[in-house]
Parts: C-alpha cells; sequence; structure tokens
C-alpha cells in the first residue's frame, strides 16, 4: 500500500530535483532544490507512456498541494498523463531564495525547472492565480513544446483595471508585513474562500509549509510584486504576457468560480477577451479556490481527450444558402405600412396615448441610426449588448441595430428573478447594458457590466447618479444621417446568448449564431406558412421580434410580458383589432386568463378574433379541454401547440384536430418534427442511465434528442453542461423523456431527472399527473418519487378546485379516487396523495412546477413532525424591470410535460 504523505497525496509523487537558475535575480551559477509533486516515475515504474505532460503552477499562498486531485485522476485516464505540479521558488517546500523574485524571475525559474526534468512536449499548462500569469510566460516562451492551456480563477490584469479590493487591502503599507509574513492571516482568509469550507486535514495540509515567518517570506513578495499600475517592477513582464496571449494558436480550457472576491468575472471577460476561441465553464457557486470548491479532474482530462488528444479537423464552412435576418426590412425599407405596434407605454404608464406605431420605412431608419450610434458608442463584430428592454418598438429596433453591426445580443427576462437575473448577466459578461430605468437602477445596485444606456431620457443628475453614459435618443441622434459601419456577416459568429427560463436549475446562457438564428427563423416560417404580410399578436412577446425577419406585421398587446396571466381578453383583442391580425401566439397561463376575462368583449373585439386564422400556444402543456375553449373564441382559427425549449425552438408541433386524433396514452402528444428537424430517442436503462444509440423505433422510452439546422451552437461558458448535452454526436440531449408511438409521433413523459426509479423499474411522471387530473375537484398534478434511488416509491401532490388552505396529506376521500385512477389507467400504486395550495412553479411562464423542489417537500412532510414550508417561485414579482423573455423563447416553445 503506498502511503499518504498528506490528505490525497501519494509518498510516490513527492521530490525534490536541484536546478540551475539562470533568473537575472540570481547570481550566475546558482542552484536551487525545487520541490515537486510528479506522477512520471510511477508512470514508467508501470510501463506507461503518457499522452503529454501537465505542467501545473499554483498561486500564492497555496502550493503544489492544489493540483493532488489533477495526479490522482492521470493515471486512470484514458490516455495517461504525466502530472508535473511545482512548488514555486520561495513557495511551499521548494528552497527560501533570501531574494525578491519578480514575475520575470518566475516565468524564468519555471523555464529552469521544465529543462532540468527534461520536459519536452506535448506540454499542457495549468495555472491558478498569479500562477496562470506565470504559465502563460512560460507557454509564450515554449510554443514548439506547447500543446494548450488550462486556466483557473486567474488574471493578466490588464491596465485600466484597479486591482481587486482584497488584494488592494494586503499591499497597504499597514497589512502587509503583518498579513502576509508576521502572522498567517493572509494564508488563513485564502483558505476561508473555499466553498465548501475545507476539512481540519486539507487545511493544515496547506498550511504546512508556511508555518514560520522565514517561511511566509515568498507569500509577502507574491503579494508585493502584484503590479499595481505603470511604474511597478513586474508591470512590463505582466503586459507582455497580457498581449502575447492573444497570438497563442492552441486550445484553451478555462475553468471558473464566479464567486471569487480576488478574481471576480471581469478578469474572466478579460481572459476572453484575448483568448476568444477558449472552452469555457462557469461553476455557480464556487469561489478563488477552484480546485477544492468542485471536481476539476473530470472536466480536465474529458477536454484533453477531445481538444489536445484527438483535436476534430477544422471543417470548412458550410456554403449552403443563408439568407441574413435584416434582409426582409432591408426589402421593404420604403414600405410606410405598419412593421411595429405597441399597445402599452414603454413605462407600464397608461398616458391615454394610444398605441405606437413605426412603419417598414421607420423601423429601418431607426435601425440605421441605432446601429451607427452604438458604433460610435464602441459597439462591434463580436460586443455584447445586454438588453433590459421590454418588448415593442424599441427592443426590436435595438436587437436589429445590433444585427446590422454583427454585435451579440443578451437576452435574459426578469422571470429570473433580481438573483438570477444578475448571474445571468454577470455570467454572460456583456460590453454593454442598455435598459430601461427599472434596470439600470438593478445595474446600479447589483453592479451588472457593461457601459450603461438608458432607453429613457433622464436628467444629467440621474444619469450621473445610475452610471449611464448615453441615451438611446442620443444614439439614434449621433447616428442619424451617418453610415453605418459595414461588416460582412459570418453566418457561423455569435449572434444571441438567450437564457432559459432556470426552471430546472440555474438559467443557462444558449448561444445561436447568424446562420441559426436564420434557421428558426425559417422553421417557423416553412412550418405555420408565415409569408411577408402576415400580421401577428405576440401575446407570448419573442415572436415579435421575429416579426421583422418574416417580414409580418407584430404588435404587442398591452400587458405585463413577464407575467402572462395579465393578459386579458380584451387586451388580447384589442392588439388584434389594431393590426387586422391573422396570427396569435400566447402561453397557456395567458390563454386561460383570456378565456376567464372573455365575458368582457364587445362586437367589435369578438369580430378582430374571429378573423384570426392560426392560434400557437406555446411555452408549456396544455389541455386538450382548455385549448377546446379557445377554439370556440377563435372559431377560424388553426390551433397549434409547438413542442421546444430554448436550445432547440420549435422541435415538433401538433394540432388541436392532431391532439384529438392521437387520443390518450403515456405522456403528452407533442406531434411530429417541424420543418428541417429530426428527433430520436436514447433509451432509458433499468437503473435510470441513458444509452448513447439514437433511436427511431416506436414505444422505446428515453432521452428526447433533437437535430435541425436551428439547433443551438452551445451553451454559453458551459463547457461541460455542452459536453453533455452533445455528447451523442449530431444530437442534442434535451433532457426530456419521451417515446415515439407507430405513427412517428413523439410523447413527451417528463423530464429526466424527475424519472422514478422504483423496485419494479423506471417509471416517468407524466402519465400519472394526467391519470390523476381526471378526477374530479383536482388541478395540477406531479407525481414524484420519493426513498433512495432504486427503492422509490411514487407520490401525488395535487391542487384541488377549490384551493386547499393548508397543505399536507389529501383527504381519505380524494386520496382513494386519486389512488384508484391512477392504478386503473397507469398499473401502479401510489404510496401517498398530498395536496397544497399553489405549485411552486417558475414565473416566465407561471405553469412549470418545480417537481425538485415538490419532491424534497414531499419526503420531508412523510418523515413525520411539522408541514415544511415550500416556496411558491411563481408568486410576487421580482424588483427588476420587465424585460425580454428569452431563455425558452426566443421563439416560444412548449418545453415538456414537466418543465
Amino acid at each position: 500500500m503506498v502511503e499518504e504523505l498528506w490528505p490525497g497525496v501519494s509518498s510516490a509523487w513527492s521530490t525534490f530535483i536541484r536546478v540551475p537558475s539562470t533568473a537575472a535575480v540570481d547570481v550566475p551559477g546558482r542552484v536551487h532544490k525545487w520541490h515537486i509533486l510528479d506522477n512520471g516515475p510511477q508512470l514508467a515504474a508501470d510501463g506507461i507512456e503518457p499522452a503529454g505532460t501537465l505542467l501545473c503552477v499554483h498561486g500564492n499562498p497555496t502550493w503544489s498541494y492544489l493540483w493532488r486531485s489533477l495526479l490522482a485522476a492521470a493515471s486512470t485516464a484514458e490516455k495517461p498523463w504525466r502530472v508535473v505540479a511545482v512548488d514555486q521558488l520561495d513557495m511551499g517546500f521548494s528552497d527560501r531564495t533570501g531574494v525578491f523574485r519578480r514575475l520575470e524571475d518566475r516565468i524564468t525559474d519555471l523555464g529552469n525547472l521544465t529543462d532540468a526534468l527534461g520536459i519536452a512536449g506535448p506540454v499542457v499548462t495549468v495555472g491558478h492565480d498569479w500562477g496562470g500569469v506565470i504559465s502563460l510566460g512560460w507557454a509564450l516562451r515554449h510554443r514548439r513544446q506547447l500543446a494548450g492551456t488550462i486556466l483557473t480563477n486567474t488574471a493578466v490584469h490588464p491596465a485600466g483595471f484597479s486591482l481587486p479590493p482584497a488584494l488592494k487591502l494586503a499591499l497597504h503599507p499597514a497589512v502587509h508585513p503583518w498579513g502576509t509574513r508576521s502572522t498567517d492571516a493572509f494564508i488563513r482568509v485564502t483558505h476561508a474562500l473555499a466553498r465548501p469550507a475545507l476539512s481540519a486535514p486539507v487545511k493544515d495540509a496547506f498550511a504546512l509549509p508556511y508555518r514560520s515567518a522565514v517561511r511566509r517570506q515568498g507569500v509577502a513578495n507574491f503579494v508585493a510584486d502584484i503590479p499595481a499600475d505603470e511604474t511597478h517592477p513586474s508591470w512590463r513582464a505582466l503586459n507582455a504576457v497580457a498581449d502575447g496571449i492573444r497570438r497563442l494558436n492552441v486550445p484553451s480550457l478555462v475553468l471558473w468560480g464566479p464567486k471569487d472576491p480576488v478574481f471576480s468575472d471581469r478578469y474572466l471577460r478579460d481572459l476572453l477577451e484575448r483568448m476568444p476561441a477558449s472552452s469555457v465553464h462557469r461553476f455557480e457557486g464556487a469561489s478563488h479556490l477552484l480546485p477544492e470548491d468542485v471536481d476539476i479532474a473530470s472536466p480536465v482530462f474529458s477536454w484533453l481527450k477531445t481538444a489536445v488528444e484527438t483535436p476534430a479537423n477544422t471543417s470548412l464552412r458550410r456554403s449552403d444558402s443563408f439568407r441574413p435576418m435584416l434582409a426582409e426590412l432591408d426589402e421593404r425599407a420604403g414600405d410606410t405600412s405598419a412593421a411595429v405596434v405597441d399597445m402599452a407605454p414603454l413605462d407600464g404608464n397608461d398616458t391615454g396615448a394610444g398605441p405606437r406605431t413605426l412603419s417598414w420605412a421607420g423601423l429601418a431608419e431607426r435601425v440605421n441610426a441605432l446601429a451607427a450610434g452604438l458604433a460610435a458608442a464602441g459597439v462591434r463584430p463580436g460586443t455584447r449588448v445586454n438588453l433590459l428592454v421590454p418588448p415593442g418598438i424599441e427592443l426590436t429596433s435595438l436587437i436589429y441595430a445590433c444585427l446590422r453591426l454583427n454585435a451579440v445580443i443578451v437576452v435574459a427576462d426578469a422571470g429570473l428573478g433580481t438573483k438570477g437575473l444578475g448571474r445571468a448577466i454577470k455570467g454572460a459578461g456583456p460590453a454593454f447594458l442598455i435598459g430601461i430605468d427599472r434596470a439600470l437602477i438593478g445595474a446600479r445596485a447589483f453592479g451588472w457590466p457593461g457601459i450603461r444606456i438608458s432607453v429613457d431620457e433622464l436628467t444629467p443628475a440621474r444619469k450621473r447618479l445610475l452610471g449611464v453614459q448615453h441615451s438611446v435618443a442620443e444614439l439614434i441622434a449621433d447616428g442619424a444621417g451617418s453610415d453605418v459601419p459595414w461588416h460582412p456577416v459570418d453566418p457561423d459568429a455569435d449572434a444571441a446568448v438567450l437564457f432559459t427560463s432556470g426552471s430546472t436549475g440555474p438559467a443557462k446562457g444558449v448561444v445561436y449564431t447568424h446562420r441559426q438564428l436564420a434557421a428558426m427563423r425559417d422553421a417557423i416560417r416553412n412550418t405555420y406558412n408565415l409569408r411577408a404580410g402576415t400580421s401577428l399578436v405576440a401575446g407570448f412577446a419573442p415572436f415579435a421580434l421575429l416579426g421583422p425577419a418574416l417580414g409580418a406585421t407584430s404588435v404587442t398587446p398591452d400587458m405585463d410580458v413577464t407575467s402572462p396571466r395579465t393578459l386579458t381578453a380584451a387586451a388580447l383583442a384589442d392588439a388584434a383589432v389594431a393590426v387586422n391580425a391573422t396570427t396569435i401566439f400566447a402561453s397557456p397561463a395567458a390563454l386561460a386568463n383570456v378565456l376567464a376575462t372573455s365575458g368582457s368583449l364587445d362586437a367589435a373585439q369578438k369580430a378582430a378574433l374571429e378573423q384570426v386564422e392560426l392560434l400557437l400556444s406555446a411555452g408549456a402543456p396544455i389541455a386538450e379541454p382548455l385549448l377546446a375553449q379557445v377554439q370556440e373564441l377563435v372559431p377560424g382559427a388553426s390551433l397549434h401547440t409547438p413542442y421546444g425549449m430554448t436550445e432547440a425552438l420549435p422541435v415538433t408541433d401538433i394540432s388541436l384536430q392532431g391532439i384529438r386524433s392521437a387520443g390518450s396514452g403515456n405522456g403528452v402528444c407533442v406531434g411530429t418534427p417541424v420543418s428541417g428537424a429530426r428527433v430520436a430517442i436514447a433509451e432509458v436503462l433499468p437503473d435510470g442511465s441513458v444509452g448513447s444509440e439514437p433511436l427511431t423505433a416506436p414505444n422505446r422510452t428515453g432521452e428526447i434528442l433533437v437535430s435541425a439546422p436551428h439547433v443551438k451552437d452551445r451553451y454559453d461558458r458551459l463547457w461541460i453542461t455542452e459536453s453533455r448535452s452533445s455528447s451523442i454526436p449530431g444530437w442534442h440531449r434535451t433532457g426530456d423523456v419521451g417515446h415515439l408511438d407507430d405513427d412517428g409521433r413523439l410523447w413527451v413523459e417528463g423530464r429526466l431527472g424527475h424519472i422514478l426509479t422504483t423496485a419494479e423499474g423506471v417509471r416517468t411522471p407524466v402519465a400519472g399527473e394526467q391519470a390523476a387530473e381526471s378526477v374530479d375537484g383536482v388541478g395540477r398534478v406531479a407525481v414524484v418519487g420519493v426513498g433512495p434511488a432504486g427503492g422509490q416509491v411514487p407520490v401525488a401532490v395535487l391542487e384541488t378546485s377549490p384551493p386547499v388552505r393548508r397543505a399536507g396529506p389529501a383527504d381519505a376521500q380524494l386520496a382513494a379516487a386519486v389512488r384508484s385512477r391512477v392504478l386503473e389507467l397507469c398499473g401502479y400504486d401510489l404510496a401517498a396523495v398530498l395536496v397544497l395550495p399553489a405549485m411552486p412553479t417558475d414565473i416566465r411562464h407561471n405553469s412549470k412546477i418545480d417537481r425538485t423542489a415538490l419532491a424534497g417537500w414531499a419526503s420531508r412532510l412523510l418523515a413525520g413532525g411539522p408541514v415544511p414550508k415550500l416556496g411558491k417561485r411563481g408568486k410576487g414579482g421580482p424588483a427588476v424591470p420587465a424585460v425580454a423573455p428569452a431563455g425558452d423563447a426566443a421563439v416560444p416553445a412548449f418545453e415538456g410535460a414537466s418543465r
């Protein structure tokens, strides 16, 4: 058995090596003793030839111990790697040299070490904290050996950035000697940044090399060598690294803890501006000591396998036809008919001014003026612009102005809540933020990134208060009559980052290229025969944004777009009257309220709805009885419910007639693939895992796979998530579970994360939910699993009509009726039937039930004791503004039966 020197570190890895120094700070001929952790001898003893070397460089005040997880995983990787984790001189267990080593010296030191070790390549550098800069410096000097770079929470600290507050404090003359050398305060504070907290043995191991003031001199010097400005001795070396990495043409991986109080997301944004081709993953909740907070070994070796060991050949760009998103707007630049209509004022205050209308010619002029103004303000191709603006004329103009400049629009909505919205904006890292007043207040209060631009005209004092540099009116005035900088559209360049609803975890940014946005437009146009001249009501706001690309006149009803239930029948009808609407897009929650308020419609409003030819209900599932009631309101319309998700909008479609023809079954029938899309199933195995073979055979339950030209390009800065999503080549793994029937129709049975692994095998929740919902007095239902994996029991959680006042077990009569119906239709017994006043749902759709929360709640309730509280995610409004829904819809889509 191999002895452990410290927790997680084999004694076989620890070694010392004497290295001649060529650093300018040392006298010629000086030799230093280095301590390293190196699994190379172990691999050689086992007769293993490594794929290459990971050269791991710690920062301050850690040491090689930081990289023990990579050492442990390296020999078991598919292609083993040699890992050399160094203790920098004056750090860890390496020599205390007695001289002040600057950044330039440390880069030279690292080169001396690799020369002494005879490391020839391929080498992938791995760096953390200021070890990241040093590793990049080594990389720039060893191009022939370099195969890739990996960075974790580091910075190249460019000009124009102030030092992080924590480092400013550590450098203060009154604090520096005491905090970094005389005491171990700096070390203890660093250890305290771990999330979760370090165990006592691990904390002791990190502190072991720094037990005395003498041994902490390197810690103090490392802090003092941080270049605060251009007068610092290491400023020149730092800038050389910062500029040099722009020319590194090797694969790079950036793993990041966004809760880092030292290197915040602005440093990540700077790194990605210099190394834009990097694979990136942000671990929400992780902090500065990322290798301690999360498992970095798994993603590192997965990335090495795909990016370094067997890199894919760069394919030629596709040459298929591509029609830019602005093509229709450009062709109608002289058209004076209505293009966009707003039924509600931008600020939400009813001024009685009536609808605002902008013609095609006016829209084209406004877009061009805005584009020229944005360009003058600094927006360039690839610049990220966050839009916190309600749907309507302003948002439509801004989106198309950004597309005109080949900038990247970032759209997240207030339905994420203040915390979720802030997390999304910081994660996307926009260079500009354009918003209404409430959005700017949020940006100021929570430190959201981006040069701020106000939609409204503000007083000089308020502009200063909110940190606003421009207004939309100023941009239009500056750009009016000016030429828009012309850049050819690269179809495969990023065009948009759209955020998911956050109903199944933290909202994810979904990146679409210009080609994929155009394919989304074409899929909708071809599936629903939407042609130029169509007039549409966007009760589900994202469709309004596609209006100009489709050549359709778009009207946004008078409603709160972040709360679909605020759409009334009168508001919908008035919007239809304004444009003689032929098409309506709305969510189920919105349609439910439309039906509830339809008694107030007058003759003209009813007549307008009777002229509608197509109605799409998107965003969540809708029951056939509700859809049938909607049909009575729009008797001449063909009713459709598309299924899709933020990552693929839409995927399948089914009409009301199709729903009736499909009848009942295991799940919700969502129809057949839309134009250009394909659907397959990756079978769920008895243990709940998923196979890797795409299947089109009928009646095989599994994860739903999608392939289409309009499937997302990738998840933004979530490389691990993207790797899982695309792990079946050529397909997007949706996370939804379902099956294909004998007629090729897709049935959605729930979410992969919500399946039940019972002693009798895998069960999906939707069929049981539908059965329970058919009982009189039962509203929405969620069937969740309670108990350990492989032995879960099904529990039904119900809303009732009328609602119960208190959560708890259902009364005996209701419980018996629900149990009987589920047994009759689905063939299994429910372990319990529980009731609650209202389901916890997402805010955006007011309909996606948080089954994960419900499962935990039911488990605690059934364990006995007081009834636990369950938050209502759909209740109340966020403190930030109504903004454009984007995550699950830059086109609306039904995101699966149980999202």
